[in-house]
């Protein structure tokens, strides 16, 4: 068995396309009626959909899990978030952990949480 994708909950599907697109470069590999696959095995699901199958309330900022993407530009890739995305709501700006790995946390507009790190 071998994990497939990874789902996160959306509640503009296009916006998120976009947004995903913008930042990272993640392309439309399927769309299916409110469930798009993007290239690197993200699927955005509209959460109308996901509230439905689930019959439970969605709660964005749960801060229970992230996406973690590489970037060995840091400081390009911030640029470009806040060149892109200047109103995004950051977990914290671009900071150096004790071993020395740099990173920045932030939301997606549907409360999704994302880090941004140097390779290790």
């Amino acid at each position: 068995m071998k994990l497939k994708n990874v789902l996160i909950v959306v509640k503009d599907i296009r916006r998120s396309a976009r947004f995903y697109h913008d930042l990272f470069g993640l392309d439309l590999v399927l769309d299916n009626d409110g469930n798009m696959v993007l290239t690197e095995g993200l699927v955005l699901q509209e959460e109308k959909y996901w509230r439905e199958f689930l019959g439970k309330d969605i709660v964005s900022e749960s801060n229970a899990c992230e996406l973690y993407f590489e970037e060995s530009d840091i400081e390009g890739f911030v640029e470009k978030l806040e060149k892109y995305y200047p109103s995004v709501q950051y977990v914290n700006r671009l900071m150096t952990h004790s071993w020395g790995q740099r990173v920045i946390r932030f939301y997606d507009p549907d409360g999704n949480l994302i880090e941004v790190g140097t390779p290790m």
